[in-house]
């Protein structure tokens, strides 16, 4: 009877252990979650395979070879009617990631000039630049989208009235777009493109071993400068040995239009000021959050080494600040990247103009359209953060 009551009582021992141990728990949670999750996924896929044969639809990508018979206003990349409804996903695939590409770095530029001046000693600038991020960060995006493309693109003049930018016959602006010079590239541009590649390479090279040279030996290389040669100089040497292989196609107007050249239609300029003015806002507020959370003392420290303000601002305040810009960067270039969706609203060619709405209706597949979009969006979103995490483990300090 002694016997039985040991051999329960350890059984009891064990299970109760089992139960108690944070590893066996966690692995029973981790279990427990991923059987719902494929439960969730399961019901929902057979549910929505029941609900498509009830009515009648098909499902599958086959549709993606079909003709898709409609036009687009704007493409990049050669388009036709007659094309097929997987190269209309990437006709709006190549517009949005254009639109978005542009609305980036000009955002960038423009929020880290706000953020500045928001610091500036001078008083007037430092206000300017604080009513401007209050008053347009605080209007929706999409009035803002609105407003440039009815309150100022649409009402643009005629081609025969255009505006020229600069002054100098080459940029045109009117109610159809803006239209710019094309480059049209000769027979051994690819050995310039090459070079200017292989320059960047090298300008990187040189600028990692300035930096170990610096940190070993304290002596400071104009690592800057010399890239900027490299970068400018290398290409430019091939591009005129190889007889300047680069010629430009210069718009006219013929007609009622400008001939030749490229444009852009004025919803994509409107949507691209849009985006750019409204989401500086929120780079400005990232950038003067980060300059401030660098140390006075870092300050005091670089003029009592002799450097001015300016390079003050760039060698030492900057690097130090980007550690704390970069994580909500992120973000933000996410977000310009969603928010170009918003360029339907004034009927811009993008992604979800093109496929989601006009390949939806014409073709029925709701649900491998939406997923198609929703993949590019997340792969966009997903690379963006990839490569500033990247970054921002590289400015990161690091323990020694």
């Amino acid at each position: 009877m002694a016997v039985v009551d040991r051999g329960a009582s350890g059984q009891g021992s064990s299970l109760s252990e089992i139960v108690n141990d944070e590893r066996y728990r966690s692995v029973f949670y981790q279990i427990l979650v991923f059987a719902v999750v494929m439960w969730a996924g399961w019901y929902l896929f057979t549910n929505t395979a029941h609900n498509l044969e009830a009515r009648g639809m098909s499902a599958g990508f086959g549709f993606l070879q079909s003709t898709a018979g409609f036009s687009i206003s704007f493409s990049i990349i050669p388009y036709e009617a007659g094309d097929s409804y997987l190269w209309v996903y990437l006709v709006g695939i190549t517009n949005t990631l254009l639109l978005s590409f542009v609305s980036i770095v000009a955002t960038t530029i423009l929020g880290f000039i706000i953020g500045v001046l928001r610091l500036s000693k001078n008083w007037l600038v430092a206000q300017l630049a604080s009513w401007y991020v209050e008053i347009l960060r605080n209007t929706p995006l999409l009035l803002q989208i609105l407003f440039w493309y009815l309150a100022v693109f649409a009402i643009l003049p005629r081609p025969k009235q255009s505006f020229d930018v600069l002054g100098l016959g080459l940029f045109e602006l009117n109610n159809r777009g803006f239209y710019f010079p094309a480059p049209v590239p000769g027979e051994f541009f690819g050995a310039t493109m090459l070079t200017l590649l292989a320059a960047v390479i090298a300008a990187y090279v040189v600028a990692v071993w300035a930096k170990k040279r610096q940190n070993a030996t304290g002596e400071r290389f104009p690592a800057f400068w010399t890239g900027i040669g490299i970068v400018v100089g290398a290409p430019l040497l091939v591009f005129l040995v190889t007889g300047s292989p680069l010629e430009w196609d210069i718009p006219e107007l013929k007609g009622f239009n400008f001939r030749g050249g490229a444009s852009v239609p004025p919803a994509f300029c409107a949507v691209f000021i849009a985006l750019v003015i409204y989401h500086a806002c929120y780079i400005a507020e990232m950038v003067r959050a980060g300059i401030l959370s660098v140390s006075h003392g870092q300050t005091e420290a670089s003029y009592s080494l002799g450097l001015k303000p300016g390079l003050t601002l760039r060698l030492v305040i900057i690097p130090q600040a980007m550690r704390a810009i970069v994580p909500p960067l992120i973000s933000n270039w996410m977000n310009v990247v969603k928010n170009s969706s918003l360029a339907i609203a004034v009927g811009f060619p993008d992604l979800v103009a093109v496929f989601m709405q006009t390949s939806l209706n014409q073709s029925g597949h709701a649900i491998e359209i939406v997923a198609m979009v929703m993949l590019f969006y997340m792969t966009v979103s997903l690379t963006i953060s990839g490569a500033l995490n990247y970054y921002n483990k590289l400015v990161q300090l690091k323990e020694r």
